[in-house]
């Protein structure tokens, strides 16, 4: 395997910042290990023969012990983040040595690669809390869905967190038009219709359209109009690992790269318009989301002329009211002129926006529930 030495030549240690750290005296299983890492993108602090340096017990982030390998660490300090790895399903001994090292799992290989891979690239990318997942889905066709998907991702931007918005209905139109990103260099969807497995959120991020602190993964000028459920899974699993905030804009039919999606988000918000046949639409896309997505709110989109409140079109839908959204004056023309939604500061897109993302991501980043 490329990589592999005898042990005499093996060096204690190889550096690499935020790898994690291998301990073991088995060459086929560190050999597995740099190859997990590798795939993982990052390369470990190794030591194969000797006890690990107390500096790099302390600051590794996630350390992997071969099952052979246990005494080395006993009288080491309990930390969180050991992992004791084998080989031997038969080794039953493992589980006993394990506990006397405080470790948080025991894995076996190969049976527990993917899930090993996975954790080494949590590592790698710096996952911490995933990101807060808002998808929005218009009741009707004109609801006024993607302005308020492209308000909630400019004012998340523009209070200073990571954000992304994806445009999750190739129908659309494109979400970079309205954003006024067309002629912004990146990657759009059919560019990553192939992907599958996991994708790095990182490289995922930097290969966007940016607008100052806003990612977006729209729609090119194509015929393409179709993202496998695999491609969803994998590209919206990679938004969610950055942090921060993702807003995706819905299309009203649930098809399997729909449902993928849906999976993967916290709270949905539905934008019905204060009309009757608009009530009786949105109740019917309301019913085929919610079999996926439990926590779907309505947001009532003035005017309110005729004669039903905010609280009367949820409750007509059969859904917890989010807010109303009363008209904003103006918002065309500043569309055409090139303003996103939601820049208008005072705006009412603007203040719904904020109000919701200060409820549902408080100063610690965690969503409420």
């Amino acid at each position: 395997m490329a990589g592999s030495t005898t042990p005499d030549q093996r060096p204690t240690a190889i550096e690499g910042p935020g790898g994690p750290l291998i301990v073991t005296e088995d060459e086929t299983l560190l050999d597995d290990l740099l190859r997990l890492c590798a795939a993982a993108g990052t390369e470990p602090e190794v030591v194969f023969t000797a006890p690990p340096r107390a500096s790099s017990w302390d600051s590794a982030p996630l350390v992997l012990v071969g099952a052979e390998a246990t005494e080395r660490i006993r009288d080491a300090p309990r930390r969180k983040g050991v992992l004791v790895v084998g080989r031997d399903l038969h080794d039953h001994g493992v589980w006993r040595r394990a506990v006397a090292v405080g470790a948080d799992h025991v894995l076996f290989l190969p049976d527990a690669e993917s899930w090993l891979v996975d954790r080494i690239a949590d590592i790698a990318e710096g996952a911490g809390e995933p990101a807060l997942t808002v998808g929005v889905v218009g009741g009707r066709g004109g609801a006024g869905a993607s302005t308020l998907a492209c308000a909630l991702a400019v004012t998340a931007a523009g209070d200073g967190r990571r954000t992304m918005l994806i445009d999750g209905d190739p129908l659309g139109g494109g979400l970079d038009i309205l954003l006024g990103a067309e002629r912004v260099g990146g990657l759009r969807w059919p560019d990553l219709a192939d992907s599958r497995g996991r994708v790095n959120s990182g490289a995922l991020e930097e290969s966007l359209p940016r607008l100052e602190a806003l990612s977006v993964l729209s729609w090119d000028r194509g015929d393409s109009v179709l993202i496998p459920p695999q491609a969803m899974r994998s590209v919206l699993g990679a938004a969610r690992r950055r942090g921060g905030v993702v807003v995706v804009d819905l299309p009203r039919r649930v098809d399997e790269a729909v449902a993928e999606t849906l999976a993967q988000i916290d709270i949905g918000l539905l934008v019905v318009p204060a009309e009757l046949r608009a009530v009786a639409a949105a109740a019917r896309v309301a019913a085929a989301v919610s079999m996926v997505l439990k926590d779907l709110r309505v947001v009532a989109r003035g005017p309110f002329a005729s004669g039903l409140a905010d609280e009367e079109v949820a409750r007509l839908v059969g859904l917890p009211l989010a807010g109303q959204l009363p008209p904003e004056p103006g918002l065309s023309d500043a569309l055409s002129g090139g303003g996103p939604p939601g820049s208008a500061a005072r705006g009412p897109l603007a203040r719904f926006c904020s109000a919701f993302l200060t409820q549902a991501l408080p100063s610690g980043g965690s969503v409420t529930v």
